[in-house]
């Protein structure tokens, strides 16, 4: 028996988790936070194969695999492959979402494209993840395991902010397909969704307006740092009475 096999074999009875977009930044952080609490962790990304490959070769307990969540074929990959690598899926996080930066008051910037895009990535991929994963999370739950789904919003679903309106519409409309899917999934299969302020992570790290805001501006004095997302995606895992819950994760931000 080859070292794959071994491996899968021996994790035949630990949880497994998929999460997308798990090669950087807040994505990474929940993959090796689950890796730490003993789930096998399915890692993915759109490009960044090595590094995915790396990450999963350092966890151990993980797989990486490349798709593109633009492409409903590949969404329908993804998720066919991570059940077939353990024979089991218990918990779906979809971090994976993507951004365009355009002033809100230039509303011609705001083009049809962007709008596509965008709905495309961060409102129908999150929804055909899950509706591709409702057979094995409905197994997991038929199993007395966790069997739940973490959407990784954003705070300008929730308040007028945001990098663009497009962008902010998307995340306030993957609050709501969150909230719907919990009620269509009860008592099953729980979903919930965190939807962080600003994240610490290289990608924010030249935002020095976001970043002076929040340490001026909200209580906690500081922008979340992406193992602080974890946390709260852990805590929403373990929660077995949670659903239907946007968690914001703002440093209270909102309060101000």
């Amino acid at each position: 028996m080859d070292d794959i096999s071994l491996n899968q074999t021996a994790n035949r009875s630990s949880p497994v988790a998929l999460v997308t977009g798990s090669t950087s930044g807040i994505g990474a952080a929940i993959a090796r936070r689950l890796s730490n609490e003993g789930y096998c962790v399915v890692l993915h990304s759109r490009r960044s194969v090595q590094t995915g490959q790396a990450l999963a070769a350092e966890l151990g307990n993980a797989m990486y695999i490349q798709a593109d969540l633009a492409d409903d074929a590949d969404r329908i990959r993804l998720v066919r492959e991570a059940v077939s690598r353990w024979g089991r899926l218990d918990v779906l996080v979809n971090n994976a979402g993507i951004s365009s930066v355009i002033p809100h008051a230039d509303l011609m910037a705001a083009l049809p494209a962007v709008w596509q895009e965008l709905h495309e990535i961060n409102v129908v991929a999150p929804f055909r993840l899950v509706a591709e994963a409702e057979v094995a999370l409905r197994e997991a739950a038929r199993r007395g395991r966790p069997a739940c789904v973490v959407n990784i919003s954003s705070h300008a679903g929730v308040r007028p902010k945001g990098a663009s309106i497009p962008y902010a519409a998307s995340k306030a409309a993957l609050n709501h397909v969150t909230r719907l899917l919990a009620l269509s999934l009860a008592p099953d299969i729980r979903v919930n969704a965190v939807a962080p302020g600003l994240v610490d992570t290289p990608l924010t790290a030249d935002w020095t307006a976001a970043q002076q805001l929040w340490r001026d501006g909200s209580p906690m004095r500081r922008p979340a740092s992406p193992e602080d997302i974890a946390q709260i995606v852990m805590m929403l895992i373990a929660s077995d009475y949670l659903t239907g819950e946007i968690v914001v994760a703002d440093g209270g931000l909102s309060l101000t």
